[in-house]
């Protein structure tokens, strides 16, 4: 192994912890999918309450990440990755005694806090740790194990509720932060970025807009909408979005700069990047209360049956990580969101009192082979369409945009539910917030169409064709 290869004891500890602190967000963001059942039937929730333990932990995940970043430069990533670390676990203990789904969902709202500090600065330590010709290989294991957490949130969460209870999803935090913690100041070097100012009115203000739009449409149903809730919430939203766009016109350190949407890869890759985890959030949220409800299936049997869906990644996306530097984005974006739309519609035209899980089988396998496809083709586009000094902030506009389409996904869909007849009537709203996935799919797919198609170069090499654009582990 040359120099150049080596990995030193420092940089193991730098990838190891770091990856710790990611796989403890990115359960956190599904496991509680497949508890949901046993929460709603525990503290007595309603489905607009149960979409809040989602989306309160959602949002404010997406709303603190850039901020939390440059925090991160400017005080000591070290620091700041253990100090979110701490925020986290002290959240889960929060979370685990929760008596009532009010006390649950501000607990989450504290979790989004230290998940936001943990996730930005973690991918800043990896950066500064290792050298531009190993920093790939780091970033893949890194993405790999927070995949896996992501794809194994409502197997893990099942798992635990049935065998233990559901506040052991957040009890299991507690003992690896206490351990991590003392390690991440001990073992990892500390290191600093550019030291950038906070953007925090214009973290205010998208904050403030997209809370009101978002509680506009899940208050839509209970409170009427035409009421002045919803109105108002609705209003005061778009208010608050058109005074951010404002703001962030002529801030000195725009939290969004705007003139990246100018780039037409960017804005197609975040927007389709948006609706594809709007309907993957989505679809986890509904499936496993799904396979709970009509089929009777315990917390992990329902995890269980999930996985036909979610282990598709480990097959699919490595291949479509290969492909996106031969074909281009866009092909795989479109066709990865047609196919998920495909399998989700397939799921709600087959939904019925005598449905058997084995039916559901092919149209599971075909949508999970359609997101893995379209997931690293979206990121990117959107992260690899700008120049590589910007490939931080884009970085943090992706991640925030995909929190932002998960929350509102959750919120629609839950919408849709409760309009066919919710729990009241599982088999047909079942079936129609399914079918709203696939329409997100869809919206998805259009949106990757913007993105430009790759030229390649020709038998006489590079000149006169566009340059390639960087991968993700190759930019950051």
């Amino acid at each position: 192994m040359s120099s150049r290869e080596r990995t030193t004891v420092e940089q193991r500890w730098v990838l190891g912890l770091t990856a710790i602190g990611s796989v403890m967000v990115a359960l956190d963001a599904l496991v509680v999918a497949a508890a949901l059942t046993t929460i709603r039937q525990d503290l007595g929730a309603s489905i607009e309450e149960l979409e809040w333990t989602v989306n309160a932990y959602s949002l404010t995940f997406a709303m603190l990440l850039p901020v939390a970043a440059a925090i991160g430069d400017r005080w000591g990533r070290r620091r700041m990755f253990a100090t979110g670390l701490a925020i986290f676990s002290v959240a889960s203990i929060a979370c685990a005694p929760a008596t009532s789904v009010s006390w649950l969902i501000a607990a989450r709202v504290l979790q989004g806090i230290g998940a936001a500090v943990v996730m930005p600065l973690a991918m800043g330590l990896l950066g500064a740790a290792f050298p531009p010709e190993r920093r790939g290989w780091a970033i893949g294991i890194f993405s790999g194990l927070t995949g896996l957490a992501v794809l194994s949130g409502p197997m893990v969460g099942g798992a635990v509720t049935e065998g233990l209870a559901w506040q052991w999803i957040f009890w299991i935090n507690v003992p690896v932060g206490a351990l991590a913690i003392p390690l991440v100041l001990r073992r990892i070097p500390e290191s600093r970025g550019p030291a950038r100012r906070v953007d925090v009115r214009g973290a205010v203000l998208i904050s403030s807009a997209v809370l009101g739009i978002v509680w506009g449409v899940v208050r839509g149903r209970a409170a009427g909408w035409a009421g002045v809730e919803v109105l108002g919430s609705f209003v005061l939203g778009a208010l608050l979005l058109a005074a951010f766009v404002a703001w962030e016109r002529r801030a000195p350190q725009p939290m969004v700069p705007l003139s990246y949407f100018r780039t037409r890869a960017f804005s197609a890759g975040n927007a389709a990047g948006f609706f594809l985890t709007a309907a993957l959030f989505g679809a986890v949220f509904f499936l496993a209360q799904y396979m709970q409800t009509l089929f009777g299936s315990g917390p992990m049997e329902a995890g269980l049956q999930l996985l036909p869906w979610t282990a598709t990644l480990f097959l699919t996306a490595p291949i479509s990580g290969r492909l996106v530097d031969r074909i281009g984005e866009r092909p795989l974006v479109v066709a990865g969101l047609v196919l998920q739309a495909v399998g989700m519609f397939w799921i709600s035209l087959v939904t019925d009192a005598s449905v058997r899980y084995v039916e559901l089988l092919p149209a599971l396998i075909v949508a999970g082979c359609g997101v893995s496809m379209a997931m690293p083709a979206t990121q990117s586009a959107g992260v690899g369409a700008l120049p590589r000094e910007a490939v931080g902030i884009a970085s943090g506009i992706y991640g925030m945009m995909r929190q932002l389409g998960g929350v509102v996904g959750v919120a629609a869909l839950a919408t849709v539910f409760a309009d066919a007849g919710g729990y009241a009537s599982p088999t047909s709203a079942f079936a129609r917030a399914l079918a709203g996935c696939g329409v997100l799919s869809l919206l998805g797919a259009l949106a990757g169409l913007g993105i430009g198609a790759r030229r390649t170069p020709g038998p006489a090499g590079p000149a006169g064709s566009a340059p390639r654009r960087e991968s993700v582990e190759e930019a950051v």
